[in-house]
């Protein structure tokens, strides 16, 4: 046992008026030493619990990502025109609505703007479908590529994704708490702000309660991140609703003021729908395929319509309209496509490459 770990539970844990807030510094030695196993099982599990009941603070959060920051896995910067763009979506996946995420990656990307996208396996609590997954079935298989292999990809197509159970196993390893609890703990908050790449990077993160992105605010100020958009996205996504208004926030410090609330209307931009259900898995991908295939559907205006955003806010184009117009052109015209296949031939090469083991 931790006396140390201990001393910061009875803090989080002390009840409704007698908990008191942890330090930044405070905050990442806890994460740390729960990364690293030097708290124990009951230890970790009851910090989980009485933090998320506490609720973490703007500066408690700064202090997790330092430890993620501290001990995590990060790709290295790349050349490439304009800055990576890096999406932080909520882990347990997709379970009501059809993530578009992928298709965005493949647009951007097509259009010269490199994206990290990072996630797990099937995760509690929601158990959804997982962004690997979706990988998986278009013939991209993140899974078995070592973050050095990562890399190799994420430099030659603009394209990379950090997996947890193979690049930051000390994440990974915390899972099955989420298992046992049944709750969302505050590490599922800090995924969704966590940017492992060292580069200049716009970090895009989704959110579902409002106190969420104040939080993030905070951490971001707090941490000197210059340049982030949140999103009140679908389940919590990157993924631009068509069913209601778009609420998102965006940090420039080219920009006066700094922080910038943006409220946009889908029906403004002819983009006003129903947000595509997630029915079935399978029929989804097979959706994914035709519209890669320069098929017209609602899923493919739903991806124009999150690209065009991301490629105005990633500087490509100059404003909304122009990205809508490029992000239907890329699509329709299969270059999208083309850099799936990019995609794929890269990944295959590198796992066909023989290797050899130290002697």
């Amino acid at each position: 046992m931790s006396n140390v770990f201990r001393e910061f539970l009875r803090k989080v844990g002390s009840g409704t008026h007698t908990s008191k807030d942890l330090t930044r510094a405070e905050a990442a030695m806890a994460t740390q030493m729960m990364l690293r196993k030097e708290a124990t099982p009951a230890q970790i599990g009851a910090f989980m619990i009485a933090h998320r009941i506490k609720r973490p603070t703007g500066e408690e959060l700064a202090g997790m990502l330092d430890a993620y920051d501290a001990v995590g896995t990060k790709l290295k910067p790349i050349a490439a025109a304009y800055p990576t763009l890096v999406m932080g979506v909520p882990y347990d996946g997709r379970s009501r609505t059809a993530p578009v995420t992928p298709l965005v990656a493949l647009i951007l990307t097509a259009a010269g703007c490199p994206v990290v996208l990072h996630g797990g396996r099937r995760m509690p609590t929601k158990e959804g479908l997982p962004l690997a997954e979706i990988w998986q079935k278009l013939e991209v298989d993140w899974t078995k590529l070592t973050l050095e292999q990562v890399q190799q990809t994420f430099a030659q197509t603009l394209l990379g994704f950090v997996y947890l159970p193979h690049h930051f196993g000390l994440a990974e390893d915390i899972v099955v708490y989420r298992e046992q609890l049944g709750k969302r703990p505050p590490f599922a908050t800090v995924e969704l702000f966590w940017c492992p790449y060292q580069g200049e990077a716009i970090v895009v993160s989704g959110f579902v309660h409002p106190p969420t992105e104040e939080m993030g605010r905070v951490a971001a100020e707090l941490r000197g991140v210059q340049r982030f958009i949140t999103v009140k996205g679908l389940e919590g996504s990157c993924d631009l609703p068509r069913d209601r208004t778009c609420i998102i926030g965006v940090n420039d410090p080219k920009t006066d003021p700094m922080f910038t609330r943006l409220l946009i209307q889908p029906r403004d931009y002819g983009f006003a729908d129903t947000d595509v259900p997630l029915e079935s898995e399978d029929q989804f991908i097979e959706d994914m395929k035709v519209v890669l295939a320069g098929g017209s559907s609602p899923l493919a205006e739903s991806a124009i319509w999150s690209s065009g955003f991301y490629l105005w806010q990633s500087g490509v184009c100059s404003d909304l309209n122009s990205g809508l117009m490029m992000a239907r052109e890329l699509l329709t015209t299969g270059q999208a496509a083309k850099k799936l296949t990019e995609l794929r031939g890269a990944i295959a090469h590198l796992l066909a490459e023989p290797h050899w083991a130290e002697v």
